[in-house]
């Protein structure tokens, strides 16, 4: 099911960031240690409590400064307040109630969204006075905190957690391949699911999702059952999509929880970008099967090189995700868009890969035996035993004499073996190191 998303808003200078990076600082649910991962997003995941949910990190509202800086930065909060589940709205109790964060909560009341007032920069929480003032805001008591010294959140995130969409069982859909269509705005998505659906098939339904203002589609194709896991981002047009912007990720995020296999849409004509790394990474850290359709190709001029010279492209701009095949579409003329199917299918099939305990502790020893492990403190690593332990991602666990000893490039190793000897294409592979004496 997806996660919550919770946007942190607020005027400059409230400390948003911090309270960002306090709240994921020790509670990121996913960590890869290993390069080529883009880390400069504006959104993580965090824990509290049980509940897993999406954090994200905003610009300061100005609604008094013009310009298209000012502008812009106003339509990326307006984007991540649309699509949060619950807001944090940040205030200076230092610098007490300014005519700004009247707006910003007028802004909120709009939205009839569930909205935590939070008062930041307290210094004394024995004397909270200053904070009768934001009672004028009309959202409640606040919340005071200190952001810096990590004093109160954990009430903060008590009172979030009780805030949040309560859980629902998501239907399991038998023998159905769930595909989310996700990239930024205007590389041709929506001409993607019309050509997918344009396609040749049995039956065309169309369902409420467990995202808000989605639409789930179920089709048919050569007798396989699939769903088309529909976000906003997709269907619904509005004036803040109109712009490439850096919260327009979190478009992408819902469709990619709920979905097996992802499409990565990239645009021909203007490569890989910083929002296309963003969206494509998150998709590998929650361990999705993806295929990169690069859109837009019937407007390339091309010569005998051209699609390996992208294909280079692609595999060095995202590097870590060398694993997912590349195929090269044109929506809008429906040219290759069966093969995109195909590739579906294959690696929806490749991440549900099981190898057998005997088979996967014969090809580690024959890996260690051409390539032993690194020393390191005077040691050697010693894998003692592995084995399977699931599937979407398929991951392993290793149990070995000491975790700290095994390099990420040894580990990078141990996947291409497993790659070569398998297959596995399209998924990512997930390693669970253990200690064992």
């Amino acid at each position: 099911m997806p996660k919550p998303i919770v946007a942190i808003v607020g005027r400059p200078n409230v400390g948003k960031s911090t309270l960002f990076n306090r709240l994921v600082g020790s509670r990121i649910a996913i960590v890869e240690d290993e390069p080529g991962i883009t880390r400069d997003r504006l959104y993580q995941d965090a824990e509290w409590a049980g509940r897993v949910f999406t954090l994200v990190d905003t610009g300061g509202l100005d609604f008094i400064e013009a310009g298209d800086i000012p502008n812009q930065v106003r339509r990326q909060v307006e984007l991540a307040i649309e699509e949060a589940d619950v807001v944090l709205f940040l205030v200076d109790a230092r610098a007490g109630l300014t005519s700004t964060d009247e707006d910003v909560a007028a802004l909120l009341r709009r939205t009839k969204k569930p909205v935590l007032l939070v008062a930041n920069k307290v210094e004394n929480f024995q004397r909270t006075g200053q904070l009768v003032d934001f009672f004028r805001l009309g959202l409640g008591e606040p919340i005071p905190i200190s952001a810096a010294q990590g004093m109160n959140t954990g009430d903060l995130l008590d009172r979030l957690v009780s805030v949040l969409p309560p859980e629902a069982a998501e239907e399991e859909e038998p023998d159905t391949v769930r595909i989310a269509v996700i990239g930024r705005p205007n590389v041709g998505k929506s001409s993607l699911v019309n050509a997918i659906l344009g396609e040749q098939r049995v039956i065309v339904s169309e369902i409420p999702g467990t995202t808000r203002d989605a639409i789930d589609t179920y089709f048919e194709r050569e007798g396989r059952r699939y769903l088309l896991v529909d976000t906003a981002g997709i269907r619904r047009k509005s004036r803040i999509e109109e712009a490439i912007e850096k919260y327009s990720v979190i478009r992408s995020l819902r469709a990619v929880d709920r979905c097996e296999v992802a499409l990565v849409v990239l645009d021909a004509l203007e490569g890989v970008t910083d929002q296309d790394k963003r969206i494509a990474g998150y998709a590998h850290e929650q361990g999705k099967a993806s295929v990169l359709a690069v859109n837009k190709w019937d407007l390339v001029e091309k010569d005998t090189h051209t699609s390996q010279r992208f294909t280079e492209l692609i595999r060095r701009e995202l590097a870590f995700m060398t694993y997912a095949p590349v195929v090269f579409i044109s929506a809008l003329t429906g040219k290759r868009v069966p093969r995109l199917l195909e590739m579906v299918d294959l690696v929806a099939q490749q991440q549900c890969l099981r190898i057998s305990t005997s088979d996967l502790n014969r090809l580690i020893r024959d890996a260690v035996l051409h390539n032993p492990p690194p020393a390191g403190k005077n040691r050697r690593l010693k894998i003692l035993y592995a084995t399977q332990g699931g599937v979407k991602p398929p991951t392993f666990i290793m149990f070995v004499n000491d975790p700290e000893l095994m390099h990420f490039s040894y580990l990078r190793y141990l996947e291409n073996q497993l790659r070569a000897a398998f297959g596995f294409e399209g998924t990512p592979i997930r390693f669970v190191l253990r200690q064992r004496d």
